[in-house]
C-alpha cells in the first residue's frame, strides 16, 4: 500500500456546530438541524440548514462582516480552527511550502443580489466598491492564503457539490508531487439567497416537506422528494504523513486514494447507471491498493433526492457489495453544495478515529431499490480499516476518497 497523506487538523463550521466536538456530538445524535428561515418567508421552500450563532466580527476580529462575503468568513473560521488543531503557528511556518486548495460553487451570491437592487434603485454611483471582491468565489482561497501566510500554490476549486472532495484530492497530489509541505484543503459555500433557493425550487432539486422541515431531509428513504438547502465548511490540514511523525503531529487519519472523472451526460442529472461515480471510486480503490470488499464504511453522497440515491446506492452495492456500513451525513446537515464533500470527508476521517458510523436521519422506511446496509436510528461501533466517501456535482464532476486509520 503506497504511502497516505495525513490528516492532522480539521476545522468545521457548519449547521450541526462550531467546532470538531460539537458536530460530531450532532451527527451521532441523528438529529436534523434543518428549520424555518426567516430570510426564506414567503418562498415556496422557506427552510434550510444554516450556521447558528455565528458571528464574523466575534470569531474573527476585525471588520470581518463589512469585508467578506458569508461564504468566506465561514471557511476563515474553519482554517483557523484546523491549523490550531494541527499544531501549527502560521505566523511562524514557511509560507512558501503552504498550499492552498479550497472549493466553491456559487461566490458571493448575496452580495450579488444586493448591489443588484442598489444599481436598479439607486444608480451605480452607490454600487459597493466591494461588490466583485466579495462576489469571486476564488476569494475564499486569496482570503485565507492572506490570513495564513500562505504563499505556495493558491488553488480555486469548481467542481460543484463536488468541490470539497476534489480540493482534497488535489491537495493530495500537490503533497505527493512534493511541491509544498503543507496544504490546506477543502470548501465553503453559503448561498441559501432568494434567488438561489428558487432556482433549486423550480429544479425540482429541494424537499417540499414544508410542515416539518427537521424531517424533509430523508436520504435513501421511500418518502425522500430533495434535500435540504444548507452553508457551512469544512477545512483539512494535509502533510506528508512522514513529515507529520517527525514533527510529532497527531495524525487523525490517512487520505489513503482519490478518484475523479466526469459523467460527460446531462448538466444536472447523474448518468443513469452511475458509471462516471463508479470509474471514480474504482480509481480511488486502485490508487489506495484497497480490494472493493475490504472497504468497511461509506459516507455517501446520499442527497435524499429520488435520482441520486437510487444511482449511487446500486452503483455502491454493484461495487462493493453489501458489506460496508453506509451513511449520509446530509440528513443532519442539509446539503451544503460546494461544502459537502469537504465536510463528509471530515466526517469520515471521524468516523475511521473514532470507530463509529453515525446514522442517517430520518431514515425510517428505506427504499427497497436500495439493497445498502445503511445505518439508522443508533451510531454503530464498528471497526474501520478503510472508509470512502463519494461526491457528485452539477455538470457530471465526481470524485471518491478513500480513508483509512492512521
Amino acid at each position: 500500500m503506497p504511502a497516505g497523506i495525513a490528516v492532522t487538523g480539521l476545522g468545521l463550521v457548519t449547521p450541526a456546530g462550531i467546532g470538531v466536538a460539537g458536530n460530531w456530538e450532532r451527527l451521532l445524535s441523528g438529529r436534523s438541524c434543518a428549520t424555518r428561515d426567516e430570510a426564506l418567508s414567503g418562498m415556496p421552500v422557506d427552510f434550510s440548514a444554516r450556521v447558528p450563532d455565528f458571528d464574523a466580527d466575534d470569531v474573527l476580529g476585525g471588520f470581518s462582516s463589512w469585508q467578506h462575503e458569508r461564504f468566506v468568513q465561514l471557511g476563515l473560521a474553519a482554517s483557523r480552527m484546523a491549523i490550531e488543531d494541527a499544531g501549527w503557528d502560521s505566523g511562524t511556518w514557511d509560507g512558501t511550502r503552504v498550499g492552498i486548495v479550497l472549493g466553491n460553487s456559487l461566490g458571493g451570491a448575496a452580495t450579488l443580489e444586493e448591489q443588484y437592487d442598489v444599481l436598479r434603485e439607486a444608480g451605480p454611483g452607490r454600487v459597493s466598491p466591494l461588490t466583485i471582491t466579495k462576489y469571486m468565489p476564488n476569494m475564499l482561497a486569496g482570503s485565507i492564503a492572506i490570513d495564513c501566510h500562505a504563499t505556495g500554490p493558491g488553488l480555486a476549486v469548481g467542481t460543484a457539490c463536488a468541490s470539497g472532495a476534489t480540493a482534497v484530492g488535489m491537495a493530495r497530489d500537490l503533497l505527493r508531487s512534493g511541491a509544498c509541505d503543507i496544504v490546506l484543503a477543502g470548501a465553503s459555500e453559503s448561498a441559501l439567497t432568494p434567488t438561489v433557493m428558487a432556482g433549486l425550487t423550480k429544479m425540482g432539486a429541494l424537499s417540499r416537506h414544508r410542515e416539518a422541515p427537521e424531517y424533509a431531509g430523508r436520504p435513501f428513504d421511500a418518502e425522500r422528494d430533495g434535500f435540504v438547502a444548507a452553508e457551512g465548511a469544512g477545512v483539512l490540514v494535509l502533510e506528508r504523513a512522514e513529515d507529520a511523525q517527525a514533527r510529532g503531529a497527531g495524525v487523525r487519519a490517512l487520505v489513503q486514494g482519490y478518484g475523479a472523472s466526469s459523467d460527460a451526460h446531462h448538466a444536472t442529472a447523474p448518468e443513469p447507471e452511475g458509471r462516471g461515480i463508479e470509474q471514480a471510486l474504482r480509481l480511488a480503490l486502485e490508487d489506495a491498493d484497497i480490494a472493493p470488499g475490504d472497504v468497511d464504511h461509506v459516507n455517501a453522497h446520499g442527497t435524499s433526492t429520488p435520482m441520486n440515491d437510487v444511482i449511487e446506492g446500486r452503483m455502491l452495492r454493484r461495487v462493493l457489495g453489501p458489506r460496508p456500513a453506509v451513511t449520509s451525513t446530509k440528513g443532519v446537515t442539509g446539503h451544503a453544495l460546494a461544502a459537502a464533500g469537504a465536510l463528509e470527508a471530515a466526517y469520515t476521517v471521524l468516523a475511521v478515529q473514532h470507530g463509529t458510523v453515525p446514522p442517517t436521519a430520518n431514515l425510517k422506511n428505506q427504499d427497497p431499490e436500495i439493497e445498502l446496509d445503511v445505518v439508522s436510528g443508533e451510531p454503530r461501533r464498528t471497526r474501520i480499516d478503510a472508509a470512502v466517501s463519494t461526491s457528485l456535482g452539477f455538470g457530471g464532476h465526481n470524485a471518491a476518497l478513500v480513508l483509512t486509520p492512521a
